[in-house]
């Protein structure tokens, strides 16, 4: 026997997600409530432009207390593809538009108690066109070399997950440059 959703009804509905109680019944036929946090699935980008270089975003961050450095990235619209979510990220957090972007993979953030799938993105030949960052975000534009930003990955100096991952990711393309 599967294990089988008996149960499952919102709780909070908040600004950036919600949180269902769910009743699950596992294979042996014992049952376990969970909270399930829901959120849109999202997107992260490792901009490269023509020189070898990699953008990021400086922001604060509430849960770390502090500001992080992280590769741009953002949530998707409802009914907003990812590859459409990445082109519009980039031009509204570093104001550079990607000639080509290539999907570098896809996961699940925290799988243990929530359903948001982060999909994963290289973005390159890229040109001045700025969006207008969205309201709630000050955001401090740093660029880095393929070199570098492997050494701060590597010396805890990048702390934001999301970042580190697509670094994993774009490793083979970035060490091929």
């Amino acid at each position: 026997m599967p294990y089988q959703l008996l149960s499952q009804k919102a709780v909070y509905c908040g600004k950036a997600f919600t949180v269902d109680s769910v009743l699950l019944e596992f294979p042996d036929g014992h049952q376990t409530c969970y909270d399930l946090v829901r959120h849109n699935s999202s997107v992260t980008i490792v901009p490269l432009d023509a020189e070898g270089y990699v953008f990021f975003v400086r922001q604060y961050r509430l849960g770390a207390g502090r500001e992080l450095l992280e590769l741009p990235a953002g949530v998707m619209e409802t009914g907003e593809s990812a590859e459409n979510c990445a082109l519009r990220e980039i031009r509204e957090e570093i104001g550079l538009a990607a000639g080509r972007l290539t999907s570098i993979g896809q996961a699940y953030l925290v799988p243990g108690y929530g359903d948001e799938l982060m999909y994963f993105f290289m973005a390159e030949e890229l040109t001045e066109n700025p969006l207008h960052p969205d309201q709630d975000e000050v955001l401090k534009i740093e660029r880095y070399s393929i070199q570098e930003a492997y050494e701060m990955a590597e010396q805890g100096k990048l702390q934001d997950s999301k970042s580190l991952a697509a670094l994993m990711l774009a490793r083979p393309a970035l060490m091929a440059k």
